[in-house]
C-alpha cells in the first residue's frame, strides 16, 4: 500500500466525473511501439495548465476532453462502480522465479502491453538469475500503468517500485492508434461516490472511455471499441 499524497486527492461523482483536487498536474503520456511493434517507453505530451480543483470526463462523450463538460447529465452514463474492495495482493496471482515474484491482478489490465516485449514477462521470470532478464522483468513490470504487475524481491518481500510523483497521465496509445485510460500515479487517493476510499496505490488506470465493467478502473475496453479523445 502507498502512502497516501495529503493534499491531493481525486472523487468520483455518482454518474458523473471525476473530481481533482490539489493542484495534481496534468499531461499527456504516450506509448511508444519499438521496432517489433510492441510497447516499450513512454513519452510524455503535452500539459495541460489546470487550475487547483477541476473535473475529468469519465463518461467518454465530453467536447471539451479530457475535461467534464457536463455531457453526462444528458447522454444517460451508467457510472456505477463495480469494482473489487478487496486489496491488490488478496487479488492477486503470485509466479515466483529464482530471485523475484510477480503478483498479478489480471482485473485490472488496462491493455497497455508492456508485459510482451522478450517473450511475455511470466515466461522471463523463470530466468530472472540472468541480470538481463531480471532488469527486463522490473522494467516492464514497472511500464505498466494499472499496477496490475508488481515485481518483489523474493527475500525480503518488498515491492520493487520506480517513486512516481503525484501526477495524472491521460494515455494515449500510439502503437495501437486509440486513446487509454487516466494514469494515476504516485499514490494520490481515490475517493467513492460513496464516500469509502480505494486502496492507495503508486500506479492506477481509471476508466474514461465509459465501457470498463470495472469501474472506476480500465478494463481495457477503450482498446476494442477505439476509443479516441481527439487530442493528438
Amino acid at each position: 500500500m502507498k502512502t497516501p499524497s495529503k493534499d491531493k486527492r481525486i472523487v468520483i461523482g455518482k454518474n458523473g466525473p471525476y473530481l481533482i483536487s490539489g493542484g495534481v498536474p496534468l499531461s499527456i503520456q504516450k506509448i511508444v511501439a519499438n521496432e517489433e511493434g510492441l510497447s516499450w517507453d513512454w513519452k510524455q505530451g503535452r500539459t495541460f495548465k489546470t487550475t487547483r480543483e477541476y473535473s475529468l470526463c469519465r463518461c467518454g462523450q465530453s467536447k471539451n476532453k479530457p475535461f467534464c463538460d457536463d455531457s453526462h447529465l444528458t447522454n444517460g452514463f451508467d457510472g456505477q462502480e463495480t469494482a473489487s474492495r478487496i486489496p491488490y495482493l488478496r487479488q492477486a496471482e503470485d509466479f515466483e522465479g529464482p530471485e523475484l515474484i510477480l503478483t498479478d491482478a489480471e482485473k485490472l489490465c488496462a491493455f497497455a502491453r508492456f508485459c510482451d516485449p522478450g517473450g511475455k514477462i511470466w515466461n522471463l521470470m523463470e530466468l530472472t538469475e540472468d541480470p538481463k532478464a531480471r532488469a527486463l522483468v522490473i522494467r516492464e513490470a514497472n511500464h505498466c500503468p494499472s499496477g496490475r504487475l508488481v515485481i518483489h524481491d523474493k527475500k525480503t518481500l518488498k515491492p520493487i517500485e520506480d517513486t512516481l510523483e503525484p501526477s495524472i497521465g491521460i494515455i494515449e496509445d500510439t502503437a495501437l492508434g486509440c486513446s487509454g485510460p487516466l494514469w494515476i500515479r504516485g499514490g494520490i487517493p481515490i475517493e467513492s461516490a460513496d464516500g469509502k476510499r480505494y486502496e492507495t496505490r503508486n500506479r492506477v488506470t481509471l476508466c474514461r472511455c465509459g465501457a470498463s465493467d470495472n469501474k472506476p478502473f480500465c478494463n481495457g475496453s477503450h482498446a476494442s471499441m477505439m476509443f479516441n479523445d481527439g487530442l493528438i
